[in-house]
């Protein structure tokens, strides 16, 4: 979630009172991430690279008295990514989930983890709500995150049962906005950039499958939310947004805002694709008092100026954009 990361530190950077140390880990998916400007020179923040699937370095675990939270956002989260390593996606779920949890517990620090609504799998049940189970292939191209996803969830709940750490457990279901990957394969970043290249627009099967679109600040505020909120922590909580859409639909709002006259090409629905997402969010407007406020149209116009800004340094032509 690369571009949640960069905003959640930011947030944290500014609004982090009470809290004696910000570290950040960088994932092993993004070759060349930077954290954000603002942090350097924070005195609380400082930037470590590293895998942690691999044992966590001494320099962290030394200052483990430091820490007070432990954000874990780690793991490619699209398809094409998290697919290239399968192996490495899931020993980032499941051993780097173990890993930052031991610090966690060394440090009597909460931890917080951001799961995903791909533990729904493609659901039965709609929308989805925390108590549903999923409909998971465990033997599909996408078990390595689905189900690494949901190895991770077990050990956070073991560790918060056993008392060993306070934890918080975020099933995040579609994010958009800046600072996301032009190339990682997802269907909002996927069509913006297409659009603003001029390139033919891609629909995966027929595009009448249904996705929910949160904004990226929104989806911070909800993070934040979760990890300083005063509950037991011993349920997870879905956070999105539940206006629901087709792909098409999507496509036509990317249309609209970019005026690209390029076509549209459909190729196969992957496999294990899940016809249907919509989340239902009682709970976080429950317990955390969160809904999403970013509207769908200011969201897509905000992620098409800097997607424009960010190709016009490799292709002028796609300035022309303007917001």
């Amino acid at each position: 979630m690369r571009h949640g990361t960069r905003q959640l530190y930011g947030k944290r950077a500014r609004h982090g009172a009470g809290h004696r140390h910000l570290a950040w880990f960088y994932a092993a998916e993004w070759p060349g991430f930077a954290p954000p400007l603002t942090l350097e020179g924070h005195p609380r923040f400082r930037f470590m690279r590293h895998d942690i699937s691999q044992p966590l370095p001494a320099e962290l675990t030394r200052m483990a008295s430091r820490i007070t939270r432990v954000w874990n956002l780690a793991c490619a989260a699209s398809p094409p990514l998290y697919q290239r390593n399968p192996e490495h996606t899931m020993m980032t779920n499941v051993v780097g989930t173990n890993h930052l949890l031991h610090l966690a517990e060394a440090a009597k620090a909460r931890f917080l983890l951001t799961s995903t609504s791909e533990v729904y799998g493609d659901p039965e049940i709609h929308p989805q709500a925390e108590d549903y189970r999923g409909h998971v292939s465990c033997t599909g191209p996408r078990a390595c995150y689905d189900e690494g996803k949901r190895a991770a969830e077990a050990l956070a709940f073991d560790y918060g049962r056993a008392g060993r750490t306070q934890v918080r457990v975020a099933r995040i279901f579609n994010t958009y906005g800046p600072n996301m990957d032009p190339n990682d394969g997802r269907v909002v970043s996927n069509l913006i950039c297409q659009a603003l290249r001029g390139d033919e627009l891609t629909i995966y099967g027929d595009g009448s499958q249904t996705r929910s679109f949160c904004y990226v600040s929104d989806m911070v505020a909800g993070l934040m939310a979760l990890m300083e909120a005063d509950i037991d922590g011993s349920d997870p909580v879905n956070l999105g947004n539940p206006d629901e859409m087709t792909v098409n639909e999507l496509l036509g709002h990317v249309l609209a805002l970019t005026g690209t006259s390029a076509g549209v090409v459909h190729r196969p629905l992957p496999v294990d694709d899940p016809r249907r997402r919509r989340p239902d969010i009682s709970r976080a407007n429950e317990v955390l008092g969160w809904a999403p406020r970013v509207p769908l149209a200011e969201g897509l116009e905000a992620t098409c100026a800097w997607f424009a800004a960010e190709l016009a340094a490799a292709k002028p032509a796609a300035a022309g954009f303007a917001g």
